[in-house]
């Protein structure tokens, strides 16, 4: 059986690789990829050799083959079928026909296309985070960057009864994406201050400050940006110990502890899968790319937007 599977092979550069399969093996199922999201700030810092050397072992993908800095095959949102037409998501690179442990394997709903399907690992991270946060009740709550992450997580919160929610990002092109999902948006400068909750998810340091700015007494503060080999400065000694604050980081490689001795990895993924019931949150999905084009439009896709557009959320490969 022959696959194809796109490698980073270079800072900014990749191709389409051939490879052949063998006959799954036990506990193996094989996977017909229908279509798979690009995460874009993950796979931006691996495009780009910025992983740090620290933590190679733990930004490992699932089923990454290849060693960072480069080569490698990356990714981890795939939507396929599996040969009795079964459809499931996996945490696989970028391939249009693989083998994975059937463990692996998630059922994705009947309510849920394929295309929507790649937001599962972003969901799951989202999921992740509000488990890290245990908001109550109608607190008032920020998160700040309108990434798919960032809008994935307010958009769970906003769903807590009584949950004040803003959303902040510097792009004024995100009001509209956060206008489909429901979510009150404002800008760096219009965002409102005493807030009990914070989750920050821009990527940016400046994201972060802001954070400690707008937080009330006692709030908690969930840092779920990661910035790779990028170090951070922040004013820990202006009112960060007399509002006795809390820094909280939050990363999906494990289960939070709210919930780690009561759902399973797997548990934790069929239930992101299943939040992704609501078609609203198509708003996330794109572009569409086919599989062919990627080598030519990955590095674009994973740039800043030019003059004039807007960035895209969580760009689609289709096979």
């Amino acid at each position: 059986m022959r696959a194809r599977a796109f490698w980073i092979t270079a800072p900014g550069q990749g191709e389409i690789r051939e490879e052949i399969l063998p006959p799954p093996a036990e506990g193996q199922a094989l996977v017909r990829a229908e279509a798979s999201g690009i995460s874009r700030g993950t796979e931006r810092l691996v495009l780009h050799g910025h992983v740090p050397e620290s933590q190679w072992p733990v930004m490992r993908a699932p089923l990454q083959a290849g060693d960072f800095p480069f080569p490698v095959k990356y990714g981890y949102a795939a939507a396929g079928r599996l040969e009795d037409g079964q459809r499931v998501f996996c945490l696989h690179p970028h391939q249009d026909l693989f083998l994975a442990p059937k463990s692996m394997c998630i059922p994705i709903p009947d309510a849920v296309p394929s295309r929507r399907a790649v937001l599962a690992a972003n969901m799951e991270t989202a999921l992740n985070i509000n488990w890290d946060a245990r908001p109550l009740a109608g607190e008032r709550a920020l998160v700040i960057g309108a990434g798919v992450v960032g809008l994935l997580a307010a958009w769970l919160l906003s769903r807590v009864p009584g949950m004040a929610v803003t959303l902040v990002d510097s792009d004024p092109a995100r009001v509209a994406v956060a206008r489909q999902l429901g979510l009150r948006f404002a800008s760096p400068e219009d965002a409102p201050g005493e807030q009990e909750l914070i989750i920050h998810a821009s990527a940016n340091p400046a994201g972060l400050r802001q954070a400690l700015a707008l937080a009330a007494f006692e709030a908690r503060i969930v840092e779920a940006s990661w910035y790779g080999d990028k170090e951070v400065c922040l004013p820990l000694g202006e009112a960060f110990h007399a509002k006795r604050l809390r820094l909280i980081s939050s990363q999906v490689g494990a289960v939070a502890p709210a919930m780690r001795v009561r759902r399973s990895y797997a548990e934790r993924m069929a239930l992101a899968l299943s939040l992704l019931a609501e078609p609203e949150l198509d708003a996330l999905c794109g572009p569409a790319i086919r599989f062919e084009e990627l080598p030519a439009r990955y590095a674009d896709l994973l740039g800043p937007a030019a003059a004039g557009e807007v960035a895209p959320l969580c760009p689609v490969i289709t096979y």
